[in-house]
């Protein structure tokens, strides 16, 4: 029977929280935020006491070390660790914190460590609310936020903390955290063999989250050791310690997830589908995709990108909002993060996928590259030419030039392109949506510049 292992079939602390170091030198990943001397190595060698103690703000994705670092930090320094959560705490829950503090402070010498987690919630008056204990230096803040801090914390705030920006883990970090977490006696004490094939199946799942690779991990070994469960005690003995296979973790966690390699087909298949389906005009199949990619872990960045260029490819003239949306989606994302960043994408994708759709200035941009490409290009004309340096005007530069704005219709006739040229034609207008109206003001416009 296992039911005496903790974490795993007891109602004890996760993985992931045992597994918390308690000094720096624990810490996996961000390696650029612990060089000695940095604030960090400083903040949490420093003794107990307020001298020079700088509060920080952490900002980061998900499962990077926001807590860890807070806790690391008082851990080593000596100095005593207060947490709250921006979801659930209060004005008066920090004014609490802020007269305990104080006490410490005169009574004992003991300074605190204030960790705030999600400070983007708080409210401008429950952040304003932190200000004289920051100031006065009555506590430490280490603030955790994944949105970015310019535009969800206050700037007296930001201008009394050093704003310290976290990186996703790497694989080989994430891969050092694991093989750690599989033999720690804190952890699963080595009564469990993790396979090489389930490693790498964990590491590309956690996309660089280590409270997502030790949940993973936790969970896949709680379908190997349960395996023994219904055996006998003689049996179980002999038998070798379980193994975490790559099957084992498919067991444990989403199927989808695993087969989702971001360096892979599936990558590959996946977006190539969500494109399509936006070009066409299919919502229900681009949601889909999208949620996939979303719950897969996919870079929210990467996928605004995607969209942005399918709104100017696909949606074109036919609806020019389309690429203002899309844009406005992925600064929405980078401003808000994630998961909240999935509702600006999806309205996006919604309105991209029932917009009307054109490609004609696509195929123009590229029947206009292929010609320079293929040299079909010539000298600008003449009248087109610079005329504002000296002695442009008796090289004949600007001459002949007709200012349009002169004409009552706001156009005239003239040539724009070289005369190799004359007559090209690239973009050619469609009769969906917007662009309906710019085929017919289209062609009247080309009648009076080409007198045609």
């Amino acid at each position: 029977m296992v039911d005496g292992q903790p974490g795993l079939y007891t109602g004890a602390t996760p993985l992931a929280v045992r597994m918390r170091p308690r000094s720096l030198d624990e810490v996996a990943g961000q390696r650029h935020l612990l060089t000695p001397g940095s604030p960090l190595v400083s903040l949490a060698s420093e003794p107990g006491g307020d001298e020079g103690s700088v509060s920080v703000i952490l900002w980061g994705p998900p499962g990077t070390g926001k807590t860890t670092l807070a806790q690391a930090i008082a851990h080593s320094s000596g100095r005593r660790f207060v947490e709250l959560s921006a979801v659930t705490a209060g004005v008066k829950d920090v004014r609490e914190v802020m007269e305990s503090a104080l006490s410490q402070r005169d009574l004992y010498g003991q300074s605190t460590v204030l960790f705030l987690d999600e400070i983007h919630r708080f409210t401008k008056a429950q952040q304003d609310a932190l200000l004289p204990g920051v100031e006065n230096g009555w506590v430490i803040l280490v603030a955790a936020t994944t949105e970015n801090p310019s535009f969800s914390v206050i700037s007296p705030l930001l201008s009394r903390s050093l704003l310290l920006t976290l990186e996703q883990l790497s694989d080989e970090d994430l891969g050092i955290l694991v093989d750690r977490a599989v033999v720690a006696p804190q952890g699963l004490d080595g009564k469990v063999t993790l396979a090489a094939d389930a490693r790498a199946d964990i590491i590309r799942l956690a996309s660089g989250d280590a409270r997502r690779a030790l949940t993973a991990l936790e969970a896949a070994s709680k379908s190997a050791l349960s395996v023994t469960t219904g055996e006998s005690s003689t049996a179980a003995k002999k038998k070798a310690k379980p193994v975490v296979t790559s099957e084992t973790v498919s067991l444990a966690v989403d199927r989808a997830l695993l087969r989702y390699d971001r360096n892979g087909d599936e990558h590959y298949d996946v977006i190539s589908a969500f494109i399509k389906s936006i070009r066409g005009s299919d919502p229900d199949a681009a949601l889909h995709y999208l949620a996939r990619m979303i719950e897969a872990g996919e870079d929210p960045r990467f996928i605004a990108r995607r969209i942005i260029v399918s709104a100017a490819e696909d949606i074109g003239m036919a609806d020019p909002q389309g690429l203002v949306i899309a844009t406005a989606a992925a600064t929405a994302v980078q401003m808000i993060g994630m998961p909240e960043g999935r509702i600006p994408l999806a309205e996006a994708v919604v309105y991209l996928a029932t917009a009307p759709k054109s490609n004609a200035s696509y195929m123009g941009i590229n029947a206009a590259i292929a010609d320079v490409r293929a040299g079909n290009f010539g000298r600008v004309p003449k009248h087109l030419r610079d005329a504002h340096y000296a002695g442009a005007k008796k090289l004949g530069h600007g001459k002949g030039y007709r200012y349009p704005h002169d004409s009552e219709l706001g156009v005239v006739q003239q040539d724009y392109l070289p005369a190799e040229l004359a007559g090209a034609s690239y973009y050619t207008p469609t009769d969906h949506g917007n662009e309906r109206d710019v085929s017919s003001r289209l062609e009247k416009l080309l009648r009076i510049i080409r007198g045609r």
